[in-house]
């Protein structure tokens, strides 16, 4: 099978651009729909060919050779199908490789704040099943454009030569059961967008017990939750049913208004028959043909509604059908020493009005460790999260006297390596989730973090799945792949937040001691509660709940802050490595 080949594509929110894009194939869908549809017709009308020979007792030859006639043109008609649907089939295929791709690249593309704002279930919904039905309401388009439009019209034209007047009397009920559809278009499209919303409900509700699963059942709350969620099944079965019965069960009556004009045909066919105007055949063969024709009523009747259904499923991922960008991978970052300097440093979040930071101002270099702790909701973590330029900020952080906001994304991405506070692992192996599908040697990483004796104890080795969000692994054993992800690829500048609270002390001073000896290109920023180590840092920054800040070394914050002496001093001497400061 061939290869399927996306390519991004220029204003992805006209819809008819993806016509546009698949030229070869849309022109191999119009040679062979017209070819198939336009070649139908001949179907019925030798058909009633060979029904004369054999009402005027033709020669057995005679008759034979019609046969075989009629059946190399009903193997072409059907050869040409074939092709058709091909054709149409893969014009599906990559309209929804494109949809996906371009979505795919409008998120990857959105700020952190904008993806703070999306709802995950609505998101999937609209990735998945809005662009499924979106496609198929396009591919049921484009199918019926020909096997409906294009052979109404064949068949139309042809009744037309045998007799008008019968033609147009027994046509009248088709244009009655098309107005009929479209009066029904409205209500239609009220239940399917309802249909759609509830939809998106239940995709979040699953993803958040999928997500809280554990929480869910050591809390006790699976049984609220299972009620809950049958009421929203059944809510959205109700909803299925009232968005698709109408389309549904509306078809057959469609056919049937359609076929009232068979009574015409029937009488004034039968008629002509007995005066002799027709013979047999010709009457079996305009029968035929507008037997066909009632029936497409039916089908053209019901791709109205499946149109308008579409075109909500349209309406909901217009939004992230946006240009294609490309990353910015190029750079030009000195890997040679590092330089951080932050001056005056504020920062809040998009959403908030509430300071978190304020006036924050120090410096670090390539083969430093800088410790922050603080109070709790001081902003530790929101210190750590500042210096990945994700969101905006006041004041200056620079890296190599640059700007942080003037880097690319893409060069902030080469230059900050970043681990929070919760390890988020892949439901992969060790080694996926340590290289993200890069082709490195983890085994130097993984003696750093202390994680090659567990290693050891594996028999799958770095091969050994950890389960979903790392489930098959201890808590320190989480972190420490986390860590190892992070220290990779030894970047100019490696955030850690709350590395170690999942690890014994001894096990966090002997990587304290790794960082130290194999890292001295990089500058480290460890944030932590846990001041046990501190006293082997460089630096470090005290942050208090009212914004204010103290930074020093170990020793001089010793002897000027009385809240840093008092912390230390209790974890190391009384075991309370576990308070929070």
């Amino acid at each position: 099978m061939a290869k399927l080949k996306i390519d991004p594509m220029e204003h992805p929110d006209r819809i008819i651009n993806y016509w546009k894009k698949e030229k070869f194939v849309v022109a191999c869908i119009i040679i062979f729909g017209l070819s198939f549809n336009s070649a139908t017709i001949l179907g019925p009308i030798y058909q009633g060919k060979m029904i004369d020979a054999l009402v005027r007792g033709d020669n057995l030859s005679a008759v034979i050779k019609l046969a075989v006639t009629f059946v190399a043109i009903i193997a072409m008609i059907q050869l040409m199908r074939y092709f058709k649907r091909f054709y149409i089939r893969r014009f599906a295929n990559s309209t929804s490789a494109t949809m996906r791709l371009m979505i795919y690249n409008n998120i990857m593309n959105k700020s952190t704040a904008e993806l703070n704002n999306e709802n995950i279930g609505n998101l999937m919904t609209r990735v998945i099943s809005d662009v499924d039905l979106c496609v198929e309401g396009m591919r049921k388009l484009t199918t019926e454009i020909f096997d409906t439009g294009v052979l109404m019209s064949a068949y139309l034209i042809s009744m037309m030569f045998y007799d008008v007047k019968i033609t147009l009397l027994s046509s009248l009920f088709i244009p009655v059961a098309m107005l009929l559809a479209e009066k029904l278009k409205t209500l239609i499209y009220k239940y399917s967008i309802e249909f759609r919303r509830k939809s998106s409900q239940v995709a979040d509700i699953t993803y958040d017990v999928l997500e809280n699963a554990l929480v869910y059942r050591v809390t006790g709350m699976e049984a609220q939750n299972r009620a809950k969620y049958i009421t929203d099944l059944e809510d959205l079965q109700n909803k299925a049913i009232k968005a698709n019965l109408l389309e549904s069960s509306m078809m057959p009556l469609y056919k049937v208004i359609g076929l009232l004009g068979i009574v015409m045909v029937i009488y004034l066919g039968g008629t002509k028959v007995i005066n002799g105007d027709w013979t047999v055949g010709v009457f079996s063969t305009y029968l035929t043909m507008f037997t066909a024709l009632s029936t497409k009523t039916g089908r053209a009747a019901k791709l109205f509604n499946s149109v308008q259904k579409s075109q909500i499923s349209w309406q909901r991922i217009t939004p992230y059908l946006t240009e294609y960008k490309r990353k910015d991978t190029s750079s030009n970052i000195d890997y040679n020493s590092t330089l951080l300097s932050i001056k005056n440093l504020s920062f809040s979040y998009p959403s908030s009005k509430e300071t978190l930071l304020k006036n924050i101002s120090f410096e670090g270099k390539q083969d430093e460790i800088i410790g922050v702790t603080g109070s709790i909701a001081s902003g530790k973590s929101t210190l750590g999260l500042s210096l990945l330029g994700l969101y905006p900020y006041l004041g200056s952080i620079k890296i190599d006297d640059k700007e942080l906001k003037a880097y690319s994304e893409y060069e902030r991405s080469q230059m900050i390596s970043y681990l929070g506070h919760k390890p988020q692992l892949l439901s992969d192996t060790v080694y996926n989730n340590i290289t993200l599908g890069k082709d490195q040697d983890i085994m130097p990483v993984l003696k750093d973090v202390c994680f090659d004796t567990d290693l050891a104890t594996m028999i799958d080795g770095e091969n050994t799945l950890v389960g979903n969000g790392g489930i098959r692994l201890s808590g320190g054993q989480q972190s420490r792949i986390a860590l190892a992800r992070t220290l990779l690829n030894k970047n100019k500048i490696i955030i850690l937040d709350d590395p170690f609270s999942a690890v014994d002390m001894k096990t966090e001073e002997k990587i304290i001691e790794n960082l130290k000896a194999h890292y001295q290109q990089s500058l480290i920023i460890l944030i932590s509660h846990r001041l046990a180590i501190f006293n082997r840092i460089n630096q470090i920054v005290l942050l208090h709940e009212d914004k204010a800040v103290d930074y020093g070394t170990h020793q001089e914050l010793m002897e000027c802050s009385s809240l840093y002496a008092t912390i230390f001093n209790l974890q190391c001497t009384e075991g309370g490595e576990n308070v929070e400061p």
